[in-house]
């Protein structure tokens, strides 16, 4: 009896995932839950084990490839048979996506090949709803029949995930407008940001572009006219290699360089940092913080701590003063959605850990129902899994606010970017002794800096102020709740 082997859902906002590497070849023997192959998507990179023990008989998707959340990566045959299942689930067919790049709306690849004559309707989005619907929706087997009357906002939906839709709202794009080049037509963030940036430059060139006469002016005053010239100018510039491929190299003949390209994390890091910069309005305070209190009160813990398997740093102390100044301040445990605030219960707090091949943020979820022995336990055992690549997916994702640690190498100080969809992130410096004044004399004290980037639409530089006096005041009182 053979099982497929499906790639996981990574979380509701993941469409899709990357195989980076297989770690057993066809014929192999495997067992249940050992490590099979190694994903990669925006939020985590993850060794996947296999659902069941046998031998893997077929590998339907290779390295390197993107493909839909429950497709069929590879079957595993329990009695050991190399015969290969029947091909009725097809589900993988969607990831060929070269005909939605000169039809975005169109889905024919995930249906009979008679589905093959919409290219020209390219433009007019209520006639191939039901087609792009069903393509968006693969994973699950039975089509709708009532897919043809879907709404707008279900075509939104299904061709974009939560964060695109978000930028699409803050930015006013109608979504149905922009050309898809992600799994089964679905608009990526890097679509989206691209729209917008053509749009504007779109706007500035259609004066030169026009007549001299008084046609320049009407054409940059109207809204609808730069959207169509940003939606032809868009499929040369989405894709960021393309631009290098296309001209204008780094580099000249005979230069000593070497070239190699990003790695799939490092390119989700760079579309989410960009993407976090168009939409957040990005301000950074600083706070000195004299942690000499806090230090005596961790060097007699360290003992305890130590008896109990863990080590104790000072970032247990520091996510109990975070969740002292949420409680003060709940703005900063909020999210935007359009023109709304969305105000988060429940403290989930994300540490980042650097990684030799990236940036992960694991998330403690319920921070503020844990002591600080159980915040130590937490931020040892998750950054510890980071490393090996044994974070869970739900690991990953929920974190309500976020702390960053530049100071763990050294750094004075840091302005991290905010991670989305949260309005604030808090970068910790270096703590070490300095000398500073106490009472108009000279005193050696352990002094640390606070930096805390906001996001300025919905926090005032007085709120981000009062948080961070709030951390300070605890963190040199040392009095922690437990």
């Amino acid at each position: 009896m053979s099982e497929e082997v499906k790639m996981p859902q990574m979380g509701e906002s993941i469409a899709e995932g990357t195989i980076v590497k297989w770690l057993k070849k066809v014929g192999d023997s495997v067992k249940r839950d050992e490590p099979l192959f190694e994903i990669s998507t925006d939020k985590v990179d993850a060794e996947i084990p296999a659902p069941t023990s046998g031998v893997l008989s077929e590998i339907k998707v290779q390295e390197g490839e993107t493909v839909a959340v429950n497709t069929v990566v590879a079957v595993i045959n329990g009695g050991g048979g190399a015969a290969k299942p029947a091909a009725a689930k097809e589900e993988p067919a969607p990831a060929k996506e070269e005909p939605r790049k000169t039809a975005p709306e169109s889905a024919a690849p995930a249906q009979p090949p008679a589905d093959a004559a919409p290219p020209p309707a390219a433009a007019a989005p209520p006639p191939p709803a039901e087609p792009s619907a069903k393509a968006s929706e693969a994973p699950p087997p039975a089509p709708r029949a009532e897919s043809a009357d879907a709404s707008k906002e279900e075509l939104r939906r299904t061709r974009s995930s939560p964060l695109v839709r978000k930028i699409a709202e803050e930015h006013r794009v109608d979504i149905s407008k922009i050309e898809g080049t992600g799994i089964s037509g679905r608009v990526t963030k890097q679509d989206i940001l691209s729209f917008i940036e053509n749009r504007g430059e779109a706007a500035k060139a259609q004066p030169q572009a026009a007549p001299p006469s008084a046609v320049p002016a009407a054409a940059s005053t109207s809204p609808p006219a730069p959207a169509e010239p940003a939606r032809a100018a868009q499929a040369p510039r989405a894709p960021a290699p393309a631009q290098a491929e296309a001209g204008s190299q780094p580099y000249a003949e005979g230069d000593r360089v070497e070239i190699e390209p990003m790695s799939i994390m490092r390119r989700r890091i760079a579309e989410r940092m960009v993407e976090s910069r168009h939409v957040s309005a990005h301000v950074t305070s600083f706070m000195e913080v004299d942690f000499t209190r806090t230090a005596k009160l961790r060097e007699g813990l360290k003992g305890e701590f130590e008896r109990d398997g863990v080590k104790l740093t000072f970032m247990p102390f520091i996510i109990k003063a975070v969740i002292e100044g949420i409680k003060k301040w709940p703005i900063l445990n909020s999210s935007v959605w359009g023109d709304q605030i969305v105000y988060k219960k429940d403290i989930n707090i994300g540490v980042a850990v650097a990684l030799d091949w990236g940036l992960i943020v694991p998330v403690i979820r319920g921070a503020d129902e844990k002591s600080l022995l159980g915040l130590d336990r937490a931020v040892n055992d998750l950054g510890e899994r980071a490393r090996k690549k044994q974070l869970k997916p739900d690991e990953v994702q929920g974190g309500t606010f976020t702390i960053t640690n530049p100071g763990s190498f050294g750094g004075w100080a840091g302005t991290p970017i905010i991670n989305q969809p949260q309005v604030a992130i808090l970068g910790v410096g270096v703590i070490k002794k300095r000398p500073v004044v106490v009472d108009d004399a000279i005193a050696i004290r352990q002094i640390g800096v606070f930096g805390l980037s906001f996001d300025h639409r919905v926090i005032d530089g007085a709120v981000a102020d009062q948080f961070l006096a709030t951390l300070r005041d605890v963190i040199e009182a040392a009095e922690y709740t437990s």
